[in-house]
């Protein structure tokens, strides 16, 4: 395993300095999804829950938390995204909400965190807006499936 790039020589954290790496293209996308009851997922997809369109929301909620993560994630860079996606799929099998975000940008730093981010979040808001109906719904699967671009190259999990 390479070394850890937040850690100085004297083993404090420390914001990676990224002035001398080139400007690339670079692209994450990230994915999780909520499992939940058949009724929950019913009721999310009827756009009949207590506090409005659940899907809308925690699609607008990826978003912002990608522009943000800097504000949350220590270390990480400010970014000047270019693109961020947040994708829902209700999902009969699971059953509940399949998530996939994608970031993308120009710059000197990946978008790993931006894409988790926002999936993140949008995990979170779907649970925030319908706990009241289902209490037993979880949260997993948050995970990087791809990323572009940056002398590590491209990675990809298979499917």
């Amino acid at each position: 395993m390479s070394t850890l790039t937040h850690i100085d020589d004297t083993g404090a954290a420390s914001m990676v300095d990224v002035s001398s790496k080139p400007i690339t293209e670079r692209e994450a996308t990230a994915e999780g999804h909520v499992i939940m009851s058949a009724e929950t997922l019913a009721l999310i997809k009827s756009g009949n829950a207590k506090k409005g369109d659940v899907l809308g929301v925690a699609r607008i909620a990826g978003i912002m938390a990608a522009k943000k993560t800097s504000d949350l994630i220590p270390l990480c860079h400010p970014l000047m995204l270019s693109k961020i996606t947040v994708e829902l799929e209700p999902d009969d099998a699971l059953p509940g909400i399949k998530i996939r975000a994608t970031a993308k940008l120009s710059g000197q730093t990946g978008v790993e965190m931006e894409a988790l981010t926002a999936v993140s979040v949008a995990c979170l808001t779907i649970y925030d807006m319908v706990k009241a109906a289902d209490r037993t719904m979880r949260i997993d699967g948050i995970r990087l499936t791809e990323k572009r671009g940056g002398k590590s190259g491209h990675f990809r999990i298979e499917p």
